[in-house]
């Protein structure tokens, strides 16, 4: 089938889903480790709290890329029936994940947060590369990438803006704070409105010979051999791309699990209180653990708005390659490079950066994580059958979690250890593998990947 070239405002409201999505995603990755250490997570603990991100996304991308591939609804199509599950299953994840009572309820309620948000985040992926000419795609994914700059960066900063408007950003011994709590609430509500912007406002392609595709349908039992045989047979440059999924993925949950306690500890010196230190039945000490938690808390919001940057700056990144790809090519593979050193050089010299600077090094992690959100997509969509393009984007998702599952069961403390028992040094090993990310783009060979060459813009 001949895709027609699509305007930039048909892309924008194909991708607009994704500003909630990425609200989800910036609220679970900046404040999950604060709301576990403040119902009382040790820091070695708090990776493998997070093991529920990395599986969940192993079990449900799969799945529903396979599931989205062989659906078609007369009304919502292919990959919107999807959408709108997830959005209303995250919704109420992340009203409810703030209000946890315990650990063990806020890992339990980020297994569902995650599930639900991977729901509707896969056929996103996919409907990219369904909707546009392969001349567009890296158009299409830069347009996806801006969203998810805007997204990670009103997010990040939520609990910080409504702490100003004057919500208490001060609570009682293993409770989260009320700023948390309201910043969730709106993300829940943002998430979905921008999942029903997008159905409203974007249609599908059917499927092109729908006889066969029912036929296709009707088969029974081939989930499970058709997956099998589909990594059995995934195509080379699917799997120097893993290679640098791996290293790439490794770092940036590092930075998610890990980034708060090493931050507010090395950085801001406001590390989270031990509750056990203080006798809280002594009024003087109960007094002393509520103003370094505050401290904590306080400092909490200033890393969270301080990632929130990265968002930033991979929306300028996003915004230099919209432009710029909508007229010309670009070669994926050195932006791919590029991009993720700069990223490394920022987890490095958080090392050395003062509060005040904290936000440039999240500016130059923004590079790397606008071109994660892009590049890679671009490369892989040019190699791969137009019609298993959700189940391999399912599949490609492996590249993704398999490292994020090793770092959770012990990769992080292990590697880190070996530089030491401070936790910046989770840092400087998250820097390390992003170089060795951006190095490993030195194996991509395939042209079609590297920049499509038969299709005029």
């Amino acid at each position: 089938m001949k895709k027609r070239t699509l305007g930039f405002w048909e892309i924008w409201n194909m991708s607009f889903g994704f500003l909630g999505i990425q609200f989800g995603f910036a609220l679970q990755g900046g404040f999950m480790s604060r709301i576990f250490q403040t119902l009382g997570a040790e820091k070695d603990a708090i990776p493998l709290l997070w093991i529920a991100a990395p599986l969940t996304g192993l079990l449900v991308q799969p799945i529903i890329g396979y599931l989205s591939d062989r659906t078609w609804h007369p009304k919502l199509g292919r990959r919107r029936p999807y959408f709108l599950i997830g959005a209303i299953l995250s919704s109420l994840a992340l009203f409810f994940v703030p209000h946890s009572p315990a650990l063990w309820v806020a890992a339990g309620f980020l297994w569902i947060l995650d599930a639900s948000i991977n729901i509707s985040m896969e056929p996103f992926r996919a409907l990219v590369a369904d909707k546009l000419p392969k001349s567009q795609r890296s158009y299409g994914f830069v347009v996806q990438t801006l969203i998810i700059g805007i997204g990670t960066w009103v997010a990040s900063n939520l609990p910080w803006m409504v702490s100003k408007l004057g919500v208490s950003n001060s609570a009682a011994s293993g409770v989260v704070p009320m700023s948390v709590k309201v910043a969730f609430a709106i993300g829940g509500f943002v998430f979905l409105l921008s999942i029903l912007y997008t159905i409203f406002t974007t249609s599908e392609y059917p499927p092109e010979d729908m006889e066969e595709f029912k036929r296709e349908k009707e088969k029974k039992n081939q989930f499970i051999p058709d997956i099998l045989n589909n990594i059995g047979n995934m195509p080379l440059t699917m799997k120097k791309l893993g290679l640098i999924q791996f290293f790439s993925w490794f770092a940036f949950f590092t930075m998610w699990s890990l980034a708060n306690p090493a931050l507010t500890e090395h950085v801001f010196k406001t590390p989270a209180p031990v509750k056990s230190e203080y006798n809280m039945d002594i009024p003087a000490q109960a007094e002393a653990f509520n103003l370094v938690n505050t401290a904590f808390q306080e400092s909490s919001n200033a890393v969270g708005s301080a990632m929130g940057v990265y968002g930033l700056s991979s929306m300028a990144f996003a915004l230099i390659l919209t432009f710029y790809t909508s007229r010309r090519r670009i070669n994926r593979k050195y932006v791919h490079m590029g991009s993720l050193m700069l990223g490394g050089l920022g987890f490095l010299l958080m090392n050395y950066t003062s509060p005040e600077n904290l936000k440039w090094c999240f500016a130059l992690i923004g590079f790397a994580w606008g071109s994660i959100l892009s590049m890679p997509y671009a490369m892989l969509s040019s190699s791969v059958d137009p019609k298993k393009m959700g189940v391999i984007m399912g599949i490609f998702n492996m590249f993704i979690v398999i490292p994020q599952i090793i770092a959770a069961l012990g990769g992080i403390n292990f590697v880190s250890g070996l530089l030491g028992d401070e936790a910046i040094n989770a840092m400087t090993v998250a820097g390390v593998s992003l170089v060795i990310a951006g190095f490993c783009n030195l194996l991509i060979t395939n042209k079609n990947a590297i920049t499509y060459q038969t299709e005029e813009l």
